[in-house]
C-alpha cells in the first residue's frame, strides 16, 4: 500500500505547484512555481533534441544564472532530484550567457508536460535544460529533471577522498576519474561514498570490471537493455556521441584501478 501511495504521489506531484530550494552563498530560499513562471527573466524557449524527451520541446524557463546569487565560476553545485539522482555541476557553464546556456524549465500546473514514458511522470516540476549544449560538451547527466534542490557544495574530490585514484595513477585513470564524476556519480556511489541513492555502488563489494568480461561491460554501458532487459531498468545507454571510445576506455581504466583501492565498509 505504501509503495502504491508513493507511486501515485510521484505521478501527480508535477501537476501541482511546487517549490525549488536553493542553498547558495547568498543564503537559502525557496522559489515557488508561480514565482518562477512570473520571474522577470522568464521566457519561452525552444530546446532541440531534448535529452529526456528525445525530441524538440518548448518550455517556460528562467536563465539559471539569474537564480544563482553569489555563485562564482569556480564554485561547485549539485542538483538533487525527487528520486535521489544527484547531478554534480561545475558552476562555470551554469553561469555562462554565451555558447551553451543553462535554463531552469518550469512546469505550469495548468499546462503539464507530457510523461517521459508510458506510466511515468513528466520531467517537472523543474528541469535543467540547455540551449546549444554541444558548445560546452554538456552530457546527458547534466540535464537533471524533477529537480527539488540546487545547492553549493565543496568539490567532489574534497567531499569524497575515497573516490580519488592514487597520485601515481596514469593519465588515462585520472581522465577516467573526471569522466566518472560527469557521467556516473549522479546515479552511483563508489567506495560507499557519494550523495546519490539511485544506483548501486560500483566498487564494493565488487567492481563491474571484476564480474563483466571487458567486451560485455562495454556493451552494457553502451546499451544496458541489450545485456539485461527489464521493464524498470533506468540506466541510460552512453552512445559514442556522449562517451567516445577513448573516453570509455579511460572510464574503464579508472574503474579497474579502483579495484585496488576498496574501502573496508561492506
Amino acid at each position: 500500500m505504501r509503495a502504491l501511495l508513493l507511486a501515485l504521489l510521484t505521478t501527480i506531484t508535477p501537476l501541482h505547484a511546487a517549490e525549488l530550494i536553493l542553498a547558495l552563498p547568498a543564503g537559502s530560499r525557496s522559489w515557488s512555481t508561480a514565482e518562477l513562471l512570473t520571474h522577470p527573466q522568464a521566457q519561452q524557449i525552444e530546446i532541440a533534441n531534448d535529452v529526456s524527451y528525445k525530441h524538440s520541446m518548448s518550455y517556460r524557463a528562467v536563465p539559471l544564472a539569474a537564480l544563482l546569487a553569489g555563485v562564482q565560476p569556480g564554485d561547485h553545485l549539485q542538483a538533487v532530484a525527487l528520486d535521489g539522482f544527484a547531478a554534480e555541476l561545475p558552476a562555470a557553464p551554469l553561469l555562462s550567457k554565451t555558447g551553451s546556456r543553462a535554463w531552469l524549465a518550469v512546469e505550469d500546473p495548468a499546462r503539464p508536460w507530457p510523461p517521459l514514458a508510458a506510466g511515468k511522470p513528466s520531467a517537472g516540476p523543474f528541469y535543467l535544460v540547455w540551449s546549444n549544449p554541444q558548445a560546452a560538451n554538456i552530457g546527458p547527466e547534466q540535464w537533471p529533471f524533477q529537480v527539488a534542490k540546487i545547492r553549493q557544495l565543496a568539490s567532489v574530490t574534497e567531499r569524497f577522498p575515497a573516490l580519488l585514484p592514487a597520485a601515481t595513477a596514469s593519465a588515462d585513470v585520472q581522465s577516467g576519474f573526471a569522466l566518472f564524476q560527469k557521467n556516473c556519480l549522479a546515479c552511483h556511489r563508489l567506495n560507499a561514498v557519494g550523495d546519490s541513492q539511485f544506483g548501486p555502488d560500483l566498487n564494493i563489494p565488487h567492481n563491474p570490471t571484476e564480474y563483466f568480461a571487458a567486451d560485455f561491460l562495454t556493451a552494457y554501458i553502451r546499451d544496458p537493455q541489450s545485456m539485461r532487459r527489464w521493464p524498470q531498468g533506468k540506466m541510460p545507454g552512453f552512445s559514442e556521441a556522449v562517451l567516445s571510445e577513448s573516453e570509455l576506455s579511460q572510464l574503464l581504466a579508472y574503474l579497474r584501478h579502483m579495484t585496488g583501492r576498496k574501502v573496508d565498509s561492506w
